[in-house]
């Protein structure tokens, strides 16, 4: 399947040859797929947090109290984004991981365009938690199958990790600047219609070529039950994926707004304040990289102790900053945050065999993204009290301690018996 090869579609009325430029291999092709489905569903999910104080203007709060009055019509989103990933482990279980996939692409494609349309804060909270219920579909599948086959779990999920936080920094960037040409309705509606398109592409390219599986390799057949220590390992993810949760949670929403607060000094343009947030995201974001090499080659504790342990020192640093040295401290918190995230994916895989991974995946996410929404009502209720992004900040670091704990506990497993699949 090397080179330049037509795709034959067979279509009720006949034969469409679709030329795919991009396809080396089916295999190529499906992890690109999985990939650019990572970066849709965090900036899809992530579009409010730049656009809620553009809505809360438009739906007529003041200046004063639009972001924070508008966080509440986010949260049911985040909710249902944790809370429905068991249901779509389930139905990836009884139907197929392909399917649901195509499912999550259209589906939170016409849910952003529906939030679009919102003609009142009842219908853009409705469209938003509609956004939330096809989004919970993507980690649990996605992820497992990004880890299914041979080669390095580390690096793959690395890559993976990258596409998801380059759709993080998309949000603030692509939002920002829509709005500041059209308006915050078209910040949703444009990138409904791309994540639309996708998955009737996805369509296409399963029926067709079929979006083969890697192939499994000797060490993923063998563990067909779950390895030795891995209640004690689930424990300890269960406990960064609390506290994780939270501090991704809350970073991910807070920052732009964060930088509109606290950038003046450089620009009060909300359109460079997002692509400062984008710009953050996207570099902390290659952190992933570097952390997916390492776990490749030495103990996953160890990677985890070093990654944890630099999260509340600079959470906390960021609690006191301004202008370009917030950003400097942002860039290097951000890149400790974000490097966590294959690691615990890469800690699952060690532990639990592939008929199980969706269903304990999307508990993991349903714990993550749940005490995520957590996090927005935490921010919110300081803010309505008046208490600033200076206390809202040193909670999140606090928070951050936990995952040092977790990562502790962690049982730490010889290189000998490590699982690479």
């Amino acid at each position: 399947m090397n080179g330049i090869k037509p795709c034959i579609v067979n279509l009720s009325n006949g034969y469409l040859i679709i030329p795919i430029i991009f396809m080396i291999k089916p295999n190529s092709l499906r992890l690109l797929y999985l990939n650019f489905g990572h970066f849709t569903n965090h900036m899809l999910m992530l579009i409010f947090a730049k656009a809620a104080f553009s809505a809360g203007i438009d739906f007529g709060f003041g200046k004063d109290g639009a972001y924070a009055e508008m966080i509440a019509y986010g949260i049911p989103s985040l909710v249902l984004f944790g809370a429905c990933a068991p249901l779509a482990a389930l139905g990836a279980d009884h139907w197929n991981r392909n399917g649901m996939l195509t499912v999550f692409f259209i589906g939170i494609g016409l849910s952003s365009i529906l939030t679009g349309f919102s003609q009142s804060l009842l219908q853009i909270g409705f469209g938003l938690a509609l956004i939330g219920v096809f989004a919970s579909i993507y980690h649990p599948i996605g992820i497992a199958m990004v880890i299914e086959g041979g080669g390095k779990i580390g690096w793959r999920l690395g890559v993976n990790g990258v596409w998801g936080n380059m759709g993080v920094a998309a949000a603030p960037l692509v939002t920002g600047l829509t709005i500041a040409q059209f308006d915050w309705r078209m910040a949703f509606i444009i990138p409904g219609s791309v994540s639309i398109l996708t998955g009737l592409g996805f369509l296409v390219f399963g029926r067709s070529v079929g979006a083969r599986t890697l192939e499994a390799t000797q060490q993923e057949k063998e563990l067909v039950g779950f390895a030795p220590g891995w209640k004690r390992a689930l424990v300890s993810l269960g406990l960064v994926t609390a506290a994780g949760g939270f501090v991704f949670g809350a970073m991910t929403f807070l920052i732009p707004r964060l930088f509109d607060v606290r950038m003046q000094g450089i620009s009060e343009d909300i359109a460079v304040t997002g692509t400062l947030a984008a710009l953050i995201y996207a570099v902390a974001a290659f952190a992933q990289l570097v952390v997916g090499r390492a776990i490749d080659k030495l103990s996953i504790k160890t990677v985890l102790i070093f990654i944890a342990a630099g999260q509340p020192l600079f959470l906390s640093m960021m609690a006191i900053q301004t202008d370009y040295t917030l950003f400097a401290v942002s860039l290097l918190a951000m890149g400790f945050v974000f490097g966590q995230i294959p690691i615990t994916d890469a800690l699952l895989s060690q532990y639990v065999p592939n008929k199980w991974r969706t269903k304990v995946l999307s508990i993991k996410f349903m714990i993550n993204l749940v005490i995520g929404a957590l996090a927005l009502m935490m921010a919110r209720y300081l803010l309505s009290t008046g208490a600033g992004f200076e206390t809202v900040m040193r909670v999140i670091a606090i928070a951050a301690c936990f995952i040092v704990g977790a990562a502790i506990l962690l049982p730490k497993r010889h290189d000998s018996s490590k699982i690479e699949i």
